[in-house]
């Protein structure tokens, strides 16, 4: 095992356990990772590093992007399946937490309940990484600032219009622009606000404007970046006919691309279900930035590993 250079060790739950600093620092270091990545240039940082891989929920990118990512850095990952620990049934989340501490450098969790992931951070010694849980989804938006930061425009210049549930991602969008200083909107029906603690939290430490509305119209004209995600998230499939009628008309379709600002861009954390939150046409036109921000998980991610546990190529 490494021995992690942040101490006290840091884990990352939620974007606010970040700093303006850090966030920065982390987009600019995915970048040089990407780059290295497409000139061929390895950066085998991390040898001899092992994460443990807890999933509750079933991914494709979470997956993929933190498995290719360790690989990538000279590491390994290990997938814990829902069946393999069965956390807090078979055994309890303090002790898979202390176990898993003494023969991994690192713990990723994909969980249903944020409770769980909070918990996995109180007792493990090593870097807890949320990788989803109900409350937040912290490594998307990561990935999904650097995107953005990839463009010519400066991050804290755009406005961020997320159309849907105020969910986890939207929680996480909330949290990244209280510390970035970029506007966010979020046009959601009556009902599907985001949680109040989060959206205060965000109001209180944002110098951007956060706006939450049910107006599809003015929520959307002049937004740099459209923005949505499914209506019916993993776990809440008996609610799926009751989202379908109360998200009608809450679609990122062409007339909401025609609203926005002329050079919008069109993003979603995937997997899209085309032809309810967002058309076809859109998913798959010409402002759809969507594969680039699919891609960019793995390199978000990586450098969030590099710098938890501390490689020497990752130090400010």
């Amino acid at each position: 095992m490494t021995k992690p250079a942040l101490s006290p060790k840091r884990d990352l739950i939620t974007l606010a356990d970040l700093s303006k600093e850090e966030f920065e620092f982390l987009l600019g270091l995915a970048g040089r990772l990407k780059a290295d990545l497409q000139a061929g240039r390895a950066h085998p940082w991390l040898p001899g590093t092992t994460l443990a891989m807890i999933f509750e929920k079933p991914s494709l990118r979470t997956r993929v992007t933190f498995e290719a990512g360790m690989n990538q850095l000279g590491g390994v990952a290990i997938y814990l399946a829902p069946g393999d620990i069965q956390l807090g049934s078979r055994e309890s989340v303090p002790d898979i937490a202390t176990n898993l501490s003494c023969w991994v450098d690192a713990i990723m969790a994909r969980t249903f309940s944020h409770s769980t992931v909070v918990e996995l951070g109180e007792h493990a010694s090593v870097p807890v990484i949320n990788g989803l849980s109900d409350l937040d989804h912290p490594c998307q938006v990561l990935a999904d600032c650097f995107t953005l930061a990839e463009t010519p425009r400066d991050l804290s210049s755009l406005s961020v219009t997320f159309v849907g549930d105020g969910n986890n991602v939207v929680h996480s969008w909330l949290l990244a622009a209280a510390t970035m200083g970029f506007d966010f909107t979020l046009v959601c029906p009556p009902g599907y606000e985001p949680d109040e603690t989060i959206l205060a939290r965000a109001r209180e430490h944002a110098s951007g404007k956060i706006t939450v509305t049910g107006d599809m119209v003015t929520g959307t004209t002049g937004a740099d970046v459209l923005y949505t995600d499914v209506w019916t998230s993993m776990g809440q499939e008996d609610e799926t006919g009751q989202r379908r009628r109360d998200f009608n008309g809450y679609q990122l379709d062409a007339a909401a691309v025609e609203r926005a600002a002329k050079d919008v861009m069109v993003m979603h954390c995937l997997p899209a279900h085309r032809g309810e939150e967002i058309s076809a046409e859109v998913l798959d036109g010409p402002h759809s930035i969507v594969l680039r921000q699919a891609e960019n998980r793995l390199h978000a991610q990586k450098a969030l590993l590099a710098w938890l546990l501390g490689a020497e190529g990752a130090r400010p």
